[in-house]
């Protein structure tokens, strides 16, 4: 029922949007006036239905969960006492407890499903690292000052605030045809150069938030925090901005310890930190977060996955470069199986991971109605990419996203080459060997000696290096009697005819060196711990005061409660046995035994997402033996015997029972008005 009332919300505001666009000015806006009332109407019998407040009540959902998630301690600002700093939050006990699950989630659907390697690297890292990937260099977010008081924004935020204000101006709404050039905007403003994004600010008059005064031109601001290593502090270093190089320094020790096998993958689960210019939207952009990542390495000439079927016939939402440029530009969606046939996904191991991740969201609680994979368009893309999708997932702050699965090609691994000087190549081993026609590179020492000197190291090596393509043009402007340039890390050369014999031989050869590629899923854990609160979020219908978050069982903090019914030896010295024997199969649990009445002990406890509660009462220990179970989202309550609570609830949290195969085995316990 309330996904059936959800999903006619959304078609509801869909068509207010696309109304706004309509150009028949009069009869559109008496139609806008209609469609705005029939959404109204929808979310209020959405909330009188189901007792949640409605995805589109955008600022009352994030205030009341924000006033849930800091009361309960599931994070908050860190260093509250000294006033705070921007883009830093702490866990507490039950974000901790959910964070670990989250990420002990991950590890077995992914680490252990794919029989990854995972390794832990450190996150200070040395400077020549950053370099080599590109992070030193170009790894910025274009920043303006406030002209008078110099303050920092990041020009994209701004950019988005004001163009989202325009939106929203009811009082002075902008014509259909600036509306849709806005539109157009905002959903490339993350990918603006330096140039077009000083023009869009300018364009919208954008200004200082708070002052109104001009702002800079955007310039470019590393978000890298820089440190120093050792204690003469001449050896720069940075904390890492990802947790993807210390993979990439690895592959040669991980490839050997993998027996030479391709192809394999790798993990790593830690922090990253990136210094945000204007940290915001609590979790969703931090300045020190959780990364959970895969590098998957595979020969770029064969990119499927052995488990590809396994996920083919899956039905994501995809939002597809053809999508986005389409007049509707909405989300469709598709077989992962006929995404790749059609060529709209790039490679079966690019979509097989599009197919696990989509999985694991639904795991850990995300809706998957409300969740997309957004393929980069191609001037988003970087040039040595196949393909990159995004995975999105909506909140009150629009789509945000929360993975990045990107097929990388060779970069990485060429780019740490370059700058290491260390092979980092595979070798695919024919099963019989083959007489092929090869390059062959053999530069001339004495000639190099006598015209490079102290260089000629470094000209020989790239000489060898130089891939069959490069050889054959070299040689034939060397053929030519031209002089032609040659690369190292350092610097240019020209190299003349005489230093170096080029020419194509056969030979035998048992295998092939090659590069491997990387297909790259990176997932954000803390943007997916808020995705998730939001939409486990909701209020008992008649009741907005009672707040509850409904997590699923496998990522809720505490997984059961233990209320003996009122103050009594006896009754609290069965609470604390089956809590013992909940401890003893792995479920964290809490013993409640203040005086509160069991409704409101219920109500304390769903606010922080535990999935059942264990009542004991007079029939626990003059009875039948049994106990009184109940589960969080239904209410509903059945009478257990005491030997068997714990397996119950461990075949619940498990997913090896359902709830309803447990209320048709146990007889049902009617609740009081009291308990309820």
């Amino acid at each position: 029922m309330s996904e059936q009332l959800e999903k006619a919300i959304q078609e509801a505001q869909e068509a207010v949007t696309k109304q706004g666009d309509t150009v028949e000015v009069d009869a559109a806006i008496q139609k806008l006036a209609e469609l705005k009332l029939s959404l109204e109407s929808k979310q209020k019998e959405f909330e009188k239905a189901t007792g949640k407040v409605s995805g589109q009540s955008k600022e009352a959902l994030r205030a009341a969960l924000a006033g849930v998630l800091e009361r309960r301690m599931f994070y908050i600002p860190s260093f509250k006492i000294y006033g705070s700093v921007a883009g830093f939050y702490d866990y507490g006990p039950p974000g901790c407890a959910i964070k670990q699950n989250m990420t002990q989630v991950w590890r077995n659907h992914f680490v252990l499903e794919e029989n990854m390697l995972e390794v832990e690297c450190p996150a200070v890292t040395p400077e020549i690292v950053l370099k080599a990937s590109g992070h030193v260099d170009r790894f910025t977010d274009f920043m303006v000052t406030d002209a008078v008081t110099g303050e920092c924004f990041r020009a994209d935020h701004l950019l988005e605030g004001h163009l989202e204000a325009l939106l929203e101006d009811k009082k002075n709404p902008v014509t259909p045809e600036k509306a849709r050039e806005i539109r157009e905007l905002l959903a490339s403003v993350g990918e603006l150069k330096q140039d077009s994004m000083g023009a869009a600010l300018k364009e919208y008059n954008v200004r200082a938030p708070g002052t109104g005064n001009d702002i800079s031109p955007p310039f470019p601001f590393n978000l890298m925090f820089k440190t120093s290593i050792g204690p003469k502090g001449d050896m720069v270093g940075y904390l890492r901005p990802e947790t993807a190089q210390g993979i990439f320094v690895n592959f040669r020790d991980l490839l050997y310890y993998n027996g030479g096998k391709l192809p394999f993958a790798a993990a790593q689960i830690g922090n990253s930190y990136r210094n945000e210019i204007s940290p915001r939207a609590g979790l969703l952009r931090v300045r020190e977060f959780t990364q959970a990542e895969i590098e998957h390495f595979v020969n770029g000439e064969d990119k499927s996955h052995p488990k590809f079927a396994s996920v083919a016939d899956l039905k994501p939402l995809l939002y597809s470069r053809e999508l986005q440029m389409g007049e509707e530009k909405k989300a469709q969606p598709m077989s992962l199986g006929e995404a790749v046939s059609r060529g709209i996904i790039a490679n079966e191991t690019l979509a097989y991971f599009i197919g696990r991740t989509w999985l694991f969201f639904c795991k850990v609680g995300v809706n998957p109605q409300r969740m997309r994979f957004r393929q980069h368009l191609q001037h988003e893309m970087a040039h040595y990419a196949a393909d990159c999708w995004d995975g999105e997932v909506e909140t009150t702050y629009g789509w945000v996203e929360c993975v990045g699965l990107a097929d990388r090609s060779a970069y990485d691994l060429q780019a740490h080459t370059a700058m290491s000087k260390i092979d980092l190549t595979a070798f695919d081993k024919y099963d019989t060997p083959r007489m092929v026609e090869v390059v062959k590179v053999v530069p001339n020492n004495k000639e190099l000696g006598a015209v490079f000197k102290k260089d000629q190291k470094a000209v020989k090596e790239a000489l060898e290096a130089l891939d069959e393509a490069s050889a054959l043009a070299l040689q034939a402007k060397l053929a030519a009697g031209e002089t032609a340039p040659l690369k190292t890390c350092d610097a240019t050369f020209e190299i003349k005819p005489g230093m170096v014999e080029i020419k194509k031989v056969t030979e035998k050869v048992t295998g092939k060196t090659y590069t491997p590629s990387v297909i790259e899923p990176s997932f954000g854990i803390g943007r997916i711990m808020y995705c998730m609160f939001e939409h486990s979020y909701y209020t008992r219908e008649g009741d907005e005061t009672r707040a509850v978050m409904g997590f699923r069982p496998v990522v809720a903090p505490t997984k059961a409660t233990v209320f003996p019914l009122v103050q009594k030896p006896a009754l609290n010295e069965v609470a604390a046995k089956i809590s013992r024997e909940l401890t003893a199969a792995g479920l964290s649990n809490l013993i409640d035994t203040t005086g509160n009445t069991i409704g409101k002990r219920y109500a304390r406890t769903d606010e922080i997402g535990v999935p059942f509660a264990v009542t004991v009462d007079f029939d626990s220990i003059e009875g039948d033996g049994s106990a009184t179970l109940r589960e969080r989202d239904s209410m509903a309550q059945v009478r257990v015997p005491q030997s068997e609570i714990a397996s119950v609830i461990r075949a619940l949290v498990d997913e090896r029972t359902t709830w309803a195969e447990v209320a048709a085995k146990y007889p049902a316990q009617k609740a009081t008005a009291d308990e309820e």
